[in-house]
């Protein structure tokens, strides 16, 4: 049922609109115009008000065929792009491989996920396929911390669980399991002084903070739990007879259990405490946690539909944890069921970026089983 040339043009040319996350409103345009031909009801939210980004989040609804009851499904995927994604040229090879020209990322992410919805949606309306009310919920702002969903209102979704057509790896699997993460911002306050002239007067914010980061837990914790420090900033450009007086640092801290985030927090929490203490610095320390963790096993509904579907189109299923966070576990805290799939597209984030269209195919026909399997239950 699936064309594929069809499929892979639409990809072809969806990538080739620019997209970087923050610059989304030509995408925005260009998949309303789609959505709406296609006879969906398409509504823009007003979070672009709210993040800054070029859109707000797209909910396109495609409404029941019949009054018979059945589960609401929906999906997801992103609008925006990772950088540099601007002039995307991809490059169909010979071995089924769709790349770029080698400068730019390819967009896959999330773009296969878009190509795929509408491909699937065409299907159902040619093949006469009945099915519930199914929404299309495409973010705008998820490649810079997920802005798009958790600025969404939860009447927004009408649905009872969904999937995200969001992760890599080969189609058939499934990221059952993300992690909560907390966004750290740490200043220490020391005290300034002549680094050649009277340096004992003064206390090095550079030493206390890097005096804390040492005692701090970090990076892989336990299966469950990880945490990094990925900024550290401090001084004058060219200024080394100051006694740096302000360091600031940003980290995060990640896991799949909230009593574990809690417990590392806390950790390195306390790791700058003391040291502040112990060093006459002043400290100040934040965390924020941006989105909630998700976990489900196979006999979760959501979990064994996306199985059965899976199975019936060819694939393997299997599931696994994952240590990135994504729209899906957003979905989650807003009480509506959500696991994300594999779409198939390979080195993501870089510009050797590639899917296969076998792959796109095959996420496509996923999308019409299980559209039909929800209707069926």
């Amino acid at each position: 049922m699936i064309q594929e040339k069809r499929l892979v043009d639409e990809f072809i040319e969806l990538v080739q609109v620019d997209s970087e996350t923050r610059h989304e409103q030509e995408i925005s345009r260009v998949l309303k115009e789609k959505f709406a031909a296609l006879g969906l009801t398409v509504e823009e939210d007003d979070s672009a008000a709210k993040t800054g980004h070029g859109s707000g989040n797209l909910i396109c609804t495609l409404a029941a065929t019949s009054e018979q009851a059945c589960p609401r499904l929906f999906f997801t995927s992103h609008m925006d792009t990772v950088t540099p994604g601007r002039g995307v040229k991809p490059i169909i090879g010979e071995d089924g491989i769709i790349r770029s020209d080698g400068t730019t990322i390819l967009g896959s992410d999330d773009k296969a996920g878009l190509a795929a919805m509408f491909e699937a949606i065409r299907v159902l309306k040619e093949h006469h396929i009945k099915h519930g009310q199914v929404q299309f919920v495409i973010t705008a702002g998820e490649e810079s911390g997920l802005k798009g969903s958790r600025a969404m209102e939860a009447k927004r979704l009408q649905a009872d669980f969904g999937y995200a057509l969001d992760s890599n790896g080969e189609v058939g699997a499934i990221a059952v399991a993300a992690p909560t993460q907390a966004k750290i911002n740490i200043a220490f306050t020391g005290r300034s002084a002549h680094a050649g002239v009277n340096p004992e007067a003064g206390v090095s914010a550079i030493t206390v903070a890097s005096k804390a980061v040492a005692r701090m837990p970090l990076g892989r914790i336990d299966k469950e739990t990880t945490a990094n420090i990925g900024r550290f900033a401090g001084g004058v450009n060219g200024a080394t007879n100051i006694v740096v007086d302000r360091v600031e640092l940003e980290g995060e801290a990640r896991s799949i259990v909230q009593e574990k985030l809690d417990r590392q927090v806390e950790a390195m929490r306390k790791a700058c405490i003391d040291v502040a203490a112990e060093m006459g610095a002043e400290v100040d320390f934040q965390a924020d946690v941006i989105y909630p963790a998700y976990m489900y096993d196979e006999s979760a509904p959501v979990v064994k539909t996306a199985m059965q579907a899976l199975e019936q189109v060819g694939c393997k299923p299997r599931t696994f944890h994952t240590g990135g966070g994504s729209d899906a576990n957003v979905f989650n805290g807003l009480g509506v069921p959500t696991v994300n799939l594999a779409v198939g597209y390979q080195n993501i984030h870089t510009t050797q970026e590639n899917i296969a269209i076998k792959d796109l195919v095959k996420v496509a026909e996923v999308v019409v089983q299980l559209i039909r399997q929800v209707a069926r239950s």
